[in-house]
């Protein structure tokens, strides 16, 4: 007679996921045998799950979220001691905590002046959006519509964020797409459009004036852009990039809308990515990392004359930003985010990125050095991709099961989590992206690269 196995305190939720869950980015047929990963505990950089395994998390909650670390007692008390005051009243009216963290928040972007609270990456793209459609219709009798962005990029996951994102496994099968979005080409130097060539940063903004000019400048009003593309491929920009693109935004009257949801609140080494390459943005926007994913919470920080904008005679009804967020900004977000920036100031978290990643990315290109198939190593701060190859002369890429396969041993063999693109091209899921939380150590970057190193040495191309 068989002896019955107890059941654990995570079965029945195990079960119940297995049952009753649509989990994000997820094939389920496998689930039909077996439940899914359940994680149910979490300090600093380790995880648990449901089955007991305990993991280094090097992908800050899967989506570049964590920044803090897990098990953060001060943001948790400051939520629930903000909840048991005031838990909600729509952002029609002002409250406390998402008033003083606008003003704190304003205060690390030097020319910025407006903060609009929304809920997640994709919303606050959303709003940046319909602002620039507003202005083009207010200033420009709706000929400046036009958003272009970058191959490569992601924005988001509704369809409009997606008529912004330019990675077609993201978007296959979503259309139609909303009209007015323009593509042009990436800026990754590794896979540079033209060869060896000493100028490719400038080479590759230009490839946007040249959309520009096809569009007609006075069709464009705006372009959103990745300070460093995530998802995408861990994309650096090439030197002289950005200067040039913020030369061809101000010669053609053109906003620039920088997408900081990954890079965002310390990710690089500075407060906002941006912040590496002397850009000044006319809208820039964030979540993720704004609250280290205690709360939900994001933001469209505007200058002040894009402010200004909505600024008109009261009798005109149609002349303010039309716009509302139900839990945007009310009030465990903001709460949850002022702490979260007080513990990364507190523990000098900015310079802990900048120290370990720089720490890190000599320990990546040490394994470089020993492996052949990895083609390319390039990122920033807490921030690194390792970009897999079968040939480092033709720099084809490895098939995306190369990298789910070093993914897997990681995790079943190191208990190390690791990220990777997942799905967003045809040709490039090739890219592990790593970005451990900002409290990460060097022993941390160590078990990390230890993992990727006994992953690859079993690697069959």
């Amino acid at each position: 007679m068989n002896k019955q196995v107890p059941f654990t305190e995570h079965d029945l939720a195990l079960m119940a996921d297995q049952k009753s869950v649509w989990h994000h980015l997820t094939n389920h047929t496998p689930y039909e045998e077996a439940a899914p990963m359940m994680m149910v505990e979490g300090s600093g950089m380790r995880l648990r799950d449901a089955k007991g395994n305990e993991y280094l998390d090097s992908t800050s909650g899967g989506l570049w979220t964590v920044n803090v670390g897990y098990g953060r007692e001060p943001i948790a008390k400051a939520v629930y001691e903000q909840l048991m005051k005031m838990n909600f009243y729509s952002q029609t009216a002002g409250n406390e905590p998402a008033a003083i963290f606008a003003e704190k928040l304003l205060d690390k972007m030097p020319g910025m002046g407006r903060v609009y609270y929304s809920n997640s990456g994709s919303e606050a793209n959303e709003k940046a959006y319909k602002i620039v459609r507003q202005i083009a219709h207010k200033k420009y009798d709706g000929k400046k519509h036009k958003i272009l962005f970058r191959e490569r990029d992601y924005h988001g996951t509704t369809i409009t964020a997606l008529s912004s994102t330019g990675q077609f496994e993201r978007k296959n099968q979503y259309g139609p797409f909303t009209p007015g979005f323009v593509e042009f080409p990436h800026c990754l130097e590794y896979r540079s459009q033209w060869g060896d060539v000493a100028d490719y940063g400038v080479r590759a903004a230009k490839e946007m004036e040249r959309v520009i000019l096809e569009e007609g400048p006075d069709t464009v009003g705006a372009v959103v852009l990745e300070p460093i593309t995530a998802g995408g491929g861990v994309i650096t920009p090439p030197e002289g990039y950005w200067e040039t693109i913020q030369e061809i935004c101000a010669k053609y009257d053109i906003l620039l809308h920088l997408d900081e949801v990954v890079c965002g609140l310390g990710r690089t080494g500075k407060w906002f990515g941006y912040q590496h390459y002397g850009i000044k943005p006319d809208i820039v926007t964030m979540a993720k990392g704004v609250a280290s994913g205690y709360a939900a919470i994001s933001c469209t920080v505007t200058t002040e004359a894009v402010f200004d904008c909505f600024k008109t005679d009261p009798s005109d009804r149609d002349g303010y930003f039309r716009d509302v967020s139900t839990f945007g900004g009310c009030t465990a977000g903001p709460a949850a985010a002022l702490a979260n920036m007080n513990i990364i100031e507190d523990e000098n978290l900015l310079d802990n990125a900048t120290k370990q990643g720089e720490y890190f990315n000599s320990r990546l290109l040490e394994l470089k050095d020993k492996y052949a198939f990895i083609g390319d190593v390039r990122g920033k701060g807490l921030f690194q991709g390792l970009e897999l190859v079968k040939d480092r002369v033709t720099k084809e890429p490895v098939h995306e099961s190369i990298i789910m396969q070093v993914a897997a041993h990681c995790q079943n063999k190191s208990n190390v989590m690791i990220g990777r693109t997942n799905r967003s091209f045809r040709d490039f899921n090739n890219t592990i992206a790593l970005s451990p939380a900002l409290i990460a150590t060097e022993s941390d970057i160590d078990e990390i690269v230890l993992a990727l190193d006994k992953a690859f040495a079993e690697v069959t191309l």
